[in-house]
């Protein structure tokens, strides 16, 4: 199976895969950042999944462990000033856009100086000085929201662009076709983005769809379709690079399915797979194609120490700033109440 193929011949994005890649091979600097983005992504997840346990973290953890090439790969695609609308399961994406660690983690604990003053904790994380969206614990819900602000963008009459992460589950929401007719109709500047981890919750595709073609579905409304299946970042690098080059031109909306797979459980931070509900085996060619690891061994090895020395110190020090930050007050139960407040 060709691990990035278009799914459509209804309207198609571009001619080839090829017209879709940045121009040329990414050079040694693209590939250290990339590294550090995916490595800064897993080693936070794994920290936070060895403090959960002590109940210093306050809200329950959605972690995208195995998940962070989709993350990466769509934001080292997009401008500073191009927006990001995370799902509950968020982290990734987050911090792939460059949202403030430091915050982030103190959200996590419920302190005051979280990204959302401690009363969202990690499904509600936001950071709009480098434009992530706030992320939401209801599923699908910020599709819309990720629309709208596409809409104002197209009004506003910018090139700036909007990437929706959503997972599979969501894409059985009636607001996901809604928001699909409405972008198609008026050509918003859209990078609909779904991370196809194949459960939702416990529950596998192959008994909620009717048919795997989800490609096929979206196409239906004259929205190009593209699939990654092997979670390559630098394959869904090329290919977010392409989209949001026609996003800017005003090409309107266009739909990538990023085929991934979660490593722990659906909430928490243990693996899962005694549980029943998915065999050991299945994670087996996620690991062998751990990209990672396949981008740490394309580096240097003292470049590569060096990388994973700075991200150990910017752990620690977000850990500490949550731990020494204080809680809110009961005063701030009263803020953020009323819009304006």
């Amino acid at each position: 199976m060709n691990p990035l193929r278009e799914e459509t011949e209804i309207r198609p994005m571009v001619q080839s895969a090829a017209e879709a890649t940045v121009t040329g091979n990414p050079g040694a600097d693209d590939i250290e950042r990339i590294y550090r983005s995916l490595r800064l992504i897993r080693r936070v997840e794994e920290e936070i999944g060895r403090i959960y346990p002590t109940d210093k973290i306050k809200s329950p953890v959605h972690l995208s462990i195995g998940q962070e090439a989709v993350s990466v790969g769509i934001c080292e695609a997009l401008r500073p000033d191009d927006v990001v609308a995370p799902t509950y399961r968020g982290h990734a994406a987050y911090l792939a856009k460059g949202g403030s660690l430091k915050g982030m983690m103190a959200e996590l604990y419920g302190k005051s100086t979280g990204v959302a003053g401690g009363k969202g904790g990690s499904m509600h994380l936001i950071d709009m000085s480098r434009n992530v969206l706030g992320a939401s614990a209801v599923v699908g819900t910020t599709i819309p929201v990720a629309l709208g602000y596409a809409f104002a963008l197209k009004r506003m009459k910018t090139d700036r662009v909007v990437a929706s992460f959503f997972g599979d589950g969501a894409t059985e929401e009636g607001v996901f076709a809604e928001s699909l007719n409405f972008a198609a109709l008026h050509k918003l500047p859209i990078l609909f983005v779904c991370e196809n981890n194949f459960y939702a919750i416990h529950t596998p595709v192959t008994r909620r769809w009717a048919t795997n073609r989800l490609c096929e579905r979206v196409a239906t409304y004259d929205i190009p379709t593209f699939q990654c299946d092997d979670g390559d970042v630098l394959k869904l690098r090329s290919l977010a690079a392409g989209a949001a080059r026609q996003l800017r031109d005003g090409g309107g909306p266009i739909f990538i399915e990023c085929r991934t797979y979660r490593w722990r459980e659906h909430v928490g931070p243990n693996p899962d797979f005694d549980a029943g509900y998915r065999p050991s085996t299945e994670i087996e060619p996620w690991l062998k194609n751990d990209q990672v690891e396949a981008l740490a061994a394309r580096i240097p090895p003292e470049k590569r120490t060096e990388i994973n020395a700075g991200i150990e110190q910017d752990i620690a020090e977000a850990i500490r700033f949550a731990e020494t930050s204080p809680f809110p007050t009961t005063e701030a139960l009263y803020s953020n109440v009323f819009a304006g407040e």
